[in-house]
This record gives structure tokens, C-alpha cells and sequence, in this order.
């Protein structure tokens, strides 16, 4: 194992992993503002998870500044919602993790997070393809019915306060084959802009994005943002088969709750689910 410094514009970007192949994702400084400035990005040749891998460094009492971005040119064991995984071709795609430290929100609110990092992901993503962009809940990214990327929040609590949260984001990118089982349902960029996207571009808009969203968040837009995350819901206001129970039942799609639960109208009845009580039947 080979490790590598690189020091660029006042910045530090740790490259572990082998020293051939090597993709090195520079990302200059002076391109961001805020919270993520650049000053602390840490680029992994290949990991099995960039989440797990920024988890353990935090339970390690390692120094990390919040805004810290971790980024995988190989995650080959990233993971999803409910225990799936994410398939990720190397070095064509955005696999990366980001750390946040939501103090100013109360442990029962983690759902506002959620809402607010997927509305960065769907305002960069429209604003980068010019196409609508859904949110299939509760935090997968769709154009049309194919899945583009997606993200998980693992967060971490000290008591009553919210102490951190690892936030791993992975986005199809240059990617334009995948697996038989999920080649109909999943998209990338170069699928839809028919080019070559360059990715430390691609990774610096999308931290301004973020940064932009978080900010808003600290100075309570969460309501307005709610709102926003409500109205761009895949499949809203459609009849649509789901799961329950291990049932399949049509219902409608009417919203989400406060705390995140969806809501679906059964015949002019609304019930609220949580993750593990409904699925989406594709």
C-alpha cells in the first residue's frame, strides 16, 4: 500500500491505494467557497466504502473539519438504502462521502437533511442535464423512470445532540453499461449528454450546491425546502402498485410527512409509511 502527499494551491489531497492504475482528482481551491473550500479533500484510489472509511476515522477521534469530503476513484462496496449495494464502474462515476456536523438541528429532525442535500442533488442535476429531475423516496434521484444516483445519511449522535453526519452521495456519470437486472431501470449523464463529463468539475458544482442548501438550512428554510422536496417526489399524485406486508395494493402518492414517512391515498385514505414498511413496486 502506497501512500501519497500532494500539496496543491494550500491544500492536501491523500491518495491511498496503488500507485498504478491512478486517477487523481484534483480540485483547486480557489473553485470553491464556504463550507467547502478545498482545503480538505481526500481522494482514495480504491475502498470499499468512502462512508465507512470517513465513519472510522471519526470513531477514531481523527481531526476532520466539517465540509471534509472523501472521494473513491474505486468504490467497489458502496452501499444503498435497506442493505443494497452500489455498482460503480472505476473512475467513470462520483462515489464520494461528506461530513457535516448539524448541531444547529435537534436529533428528531434528521429527515430536514435529507430533504435538503436531495434538493441540492436535484437543482445541480437539472441544472446540469435541463431535463426534470425527481426524488424517489427517500433519497433516490431519478430522471424519468431510471435511477441516476443516490445517497445515504449515516448520522451520528452524542446524547441529545446531533454530532456528525456522513453523508454518501454516488452519482452515474461517464458510466454507460451496467448490469443486465438493472440496465433498464438505471441512467448516467453521458447517456443523456451523449459526452464525456469531467469529474472534478462535476464534484466541484455539486459541493457549491450542497454548501448553497445546508446554509439555507441553518437559517431555517427548512419549511420552503420541504415544500420543494414535496412537488418534485417521483411518481406524485399517481396511481401506482406497492408493497405492503408483502401485499401489492395500488395506492396514489400523495406527500411525506414531517419525519420523513410517505403518505399514500388508498382510496381517499391516507397512511404514512416508514422505510421498512413500503416499497415501490417497479
Amino acid at each position: 500500500m502506497w501512500l501519497i502527499f500532494c500539496f496543491l494551491s494550500l491544500k492536501i489531497i491523500i491518495v491511498l491505494g496503488t500507485i498504478t492504475p491512478l486517477t487523481l482528482f484534483v480540485l483547486q481551491s480557489n473553485t470553491f467557497s464556504g463550507l467547502f473550500d478545498g482545503q480538505n479533500v481526500i481522494t482514495l484510489q480504491r475502498v470499499p466504502s468512502t462512508n465507512e472509511y470517513l465513519k472510522d476515522k471519526l470513531s477514531k477521534s481523527t481531526p476532520l473539519r466539517e465540509g471534509t469530503v472523501i472521494m473513491a476513484v474505486d468504490q467497489y462496496a458502496g452501499r444503498g438504502q435497506k442493505g443494497t449495494t452500489w455498482q460503480s464502474e472505476s473512475g467513470k462515476n462520483l462515489t464520494f462521502s461528506l461530513l457535516l456536523m448539524p448541531s444547529f438541528l435537534d436529533p428528531k429532525h434528521q429527515f430536514r437533511l435529507t430533504v435538503a442535500i436531495s434538493i441540492a442533488l436535484v437543482r445541480w442535476m437539472e441544472s446540469l442535464l435541463h431535463t426534470p429531475v425527481t426524488i424517489k423516496w427517500p433519497n433516490d434521484i431519478y430522471v424519468g423512470d431510471r435511477k441516476i444516483g443516490g445517497m445515504l445519511i449515516e448520522n451520528i449522535l452524542k446524547g441529545k445532540v446531533w454530532k456528525s453526519a456522513v453523508i454518501g452521495i454516488g452519482i452515474n456519470v461517464n458510466q454507460t453499461e451496467f448490469p443486465p437486472a438493472i440496465g433498464a431501470r438505471t441512467a448516467s449523464v453521458k447517456q443523456i449528454l451523449h459526452t464525456d463529463c469531467d469529474l472534478p468539475e462535476l464534484m466541484t458544482d455539486l459541493c457549491l450546491h450542497i454548501g448553497r442548501t445546508y446554509e439555507a438550512l441553518k437559517k431555517g428554510a427548512h419549511d420552503t425546502q420541504l415544500v420543494f422536496y414535496k412537488q418534485h417526489l417521483y411518481r406524485l399524485g399517481e396511481l401506482h402498485p406497492f408493497l405492503v406486508d408483502g401485499v401489492r395494493v395500488n395506492g396514489v402518492l400523495h406527500g411525506v410527512t414531517e419525519s420523513g414517512r410517505l403518505q399514500v391515498d388508498f382510496n381517499n385514505y391516507v397512511v404514512d409509511f416508514d422505510i421498512k414498511e413500503i416499497a415501490f413496486v417497479i
